[in-house]
């Protein structure tokens, strides 16, 4: 279990006029098409997300398990594989012009804009470092064809950046396996940052290190952030992390997002249902009310219930939401819901 942390009183940054997206997503449709044994399943594992990343800010993604959040960012990366496909909506780079996704981008292309433009930091350091090699050849693998620098001067630049990451220049000749997680993990973070990237994707970045580690990982990616001014689209299922770093915060519930808005915002008003109940999970720092699970389970995304997905298990349910999505309305500045039940009016 992550260790509580304190919700901000304050916003983290104050937006005096909307920045530029980094990252665009219009109307994604990501499925999982499988044909075994004469059985053709359709798992509608992202279905009709739209959401932007702006520069310079930390967006952050929540839900619980099998929300659709990992096949998310898998198609921001572009690692679209049978039997995952993009079957509607556009991905659109601010450092990609003239193309509506990585997974659309020519080889060539993708290899340019892969750590030198788009970054990852993923759940677990052991699926970036190879075990078998010093951490060394895993920042030549990744950055020096990127930084165009002499032998020496990439040396240096790779030092100097380890000591901003509180790494002691010896790691670099240590395999993984002798050093520890936390160690790993802030290397992890020294790769996805080092060539200084536009958007860096945090994947559950705390999920592999212990609570003591975790708020230091979690000050390293805000403190690279701001010194890069890049933009990070942090995943996880914590909503102390999220309450911790995320600038604003999008809640997304079994392929769909539900609820977007500024961080504060939502942590201390939340309006759609699901919202609530994942706040209400948060452990704060001298309350010792019991917490209760939402009763039920998280809907098969092979067969969706229709209307809201949430529905089912929604305490605030209504005959319209068996039978019709709820669009996106909007409650104030970046705050928007897709619930009948918190916009009447909405309602067909």
């Amino acid at each position: 279990m992550s260790a509580p942390l304190a919700i901000r009183s304050t916003p983290i940054a104050q937006e005096t006029a909307p920045r530029m997206p980094v990252v665009s997503v219009e109307g994604l449709k990501a499925y999982y098409r499988t044909d075994h044994f004469g059985v053709k399943r359709l798992v509608r594992a992202v279905d009709d997300v739209t959401f932007e990343v702006r520069r310079d800010e930390i967006y952050g993604l929540a839900g619980e398990s099998g929300a659709g959040k990992t096949t998310l960012t898998k198609t921001l990366t572009g690692a679209v594989r049978p039997p995952l496909q993009i079957v509607g909506g556009t991905i659109a780079f601010s450092f990609l012009p003239g193309t509506q996704g990585l997974h659309c981008a020519p080889p060539p292309e993708v290899s340019r804009v892969r750590w030198r433009h788009l970054s990852y930091i993923m759940q677990g350091s052991m699926s970036v470092l190879n075990p078998v090699r010093r951490v060394r050849s895993s920042f030549e693998d990744f950055a020096f064809r990127h930084m165009e620098l002499s032998r020496r001067g990439f040396d240096a630049a790779v030092r100097a950046h380890l000591a901003r990451m509180q790494l002691e220049p010896n790691v670099l000749v240590a395999y993984p396996h002798e050093l520890s997680g936390g160690m790993r993990q802030r290397i992890s973070i020294a790769l996805a940052t080092i060539c200084r990237p536009e958007l860096i994707i945090a994947d559950e970045p705390t999920t592999a290190v212990d609570v003591i580690v975790q708020k230091d990982v979690l000050a390293m990616i805000r403190s690279s952030q701001k010194e890069m001014g890049s933009s990070v689209l942090l995943v996880t299922h914590d909503m102390g992390v999220h309450a911790y770093l995320s600038d604003r915060l999008g809640i997304m519930h079994a392929g769909r997002l539900v609820e977007e808005g500024r961080s504060e915002e939502i942590l201390a008003r939340p309006r759609h249902p699901y919202t609530r109940h994942l706040i209400s999970s948060l452990l704060r720092i001298g309350d010792d009310t019991p917490r209760r699970g939402l009763e039920g389970s998280p809907p098969n995304l092979a067969d969706p219930p229709p209307g809201c997905r949430f529905h089912p298990r929604c305490p605030l349910a209504m005959d319209v939401c068996r039978r019709e999505v709820p669009p996106f309305t909007v409650h104030g500045p970046d705050h928007r819901v897709a619930c009948f039940a918190v916009t009447p009016e909405a309602r067909p």
